[in-house]
């Protein structure tokens, strides 16, 4: 979010959290001044995530007052995740060869993991899809799916992965950091749709749990 209307567009349509990209290597990154003033307008029970990406701890820990949850993208050590008092999460890419399992393991104080695209040398924000079924069975950290979605797959997405939480970006912008509030309105309802179709599948396999 960069936009005082992108915030409360995305708020109408049902988000449960909005990012903030603190990184500036982003071309939708944002400074602490500009973080106080949007975060202002986020209401109660809306999760304001803010995505760092190696960054100092000093720019993190001012930026945790305006913030409920912290995102790592980079190659931050569990340790340091876990060294500003706030629940975090971590950006994992879907790099080859990657263990999910070990990794979960690693990360045993994150909220949930974020899958992502891979592309060397780009720490999220590809605009890129993965291979879903990579994503194994019985991760012991929630997934939240990331990479590549859009109104027009992420229903798709929400039932075939059954992810805890999905995660958007440039497939609801007009440009990067202009979000369109049409598109952000048609991703929420694509994602009731994705629950909608997970949950008659669900129904279909009494023994199946829900995530």
């Amino acid at each position: 979010m960069t936009r005082e209307q992108d915030v409360d567009a995305a708020v109408a349509a049902g988000a449960d959290a909005l990012g903030f990209v603190l990184w500036p290597g982003s071309k939708r990154a944002i400074d602490e001044a500009r973080l106080a003033e949007l975060t202002a307008r986020v209401p109660a029970f809306v999760t304001r995530v803010g995505l760092f990406v190696d960054q100092d701890p000093g720019l993190i820990h001012r930026c945790a007052a305006h913030l409920d949850l912290l995102q790592f993208h980079g190659d931050e050590s569990p340790e340091a995740c876990a060294a500003f008092a706030r629940p975090w999460i971590k950006a994992l890419r879907m790099r080859d060869g990657l263990d999910l399992h070990a990794l979960a393991a690693a990360h045993d104080g994150a909220r949930a993991l974020l899958l992502d695209a891979y592309r060397p040398g780009v720490p999220g924000g590809t605009g890129a899809t993965f291979d879903w079924s990579r994503i194994p069975a019985g991760l012991a950290k929630p997934v939240i799916l990331a990479g590549g979605l859009t109104p027009d797959n992420v229903a798709e997405a929400v039932a075939r992965v059954q992810p805890f939480a999905v995660d958007v970006s440039g497939g609801v912008e007009a440009a990067p950091g202009v979000k369109d509030a049409g598109r952000i309105a048609a991703f929420l309802q694509a994602v009731r749709r994705g629950d909608a179709l997970r949950a008659a599948g669900n129904a279909q396999c009494p023994g199946t749990p829900d995530p």
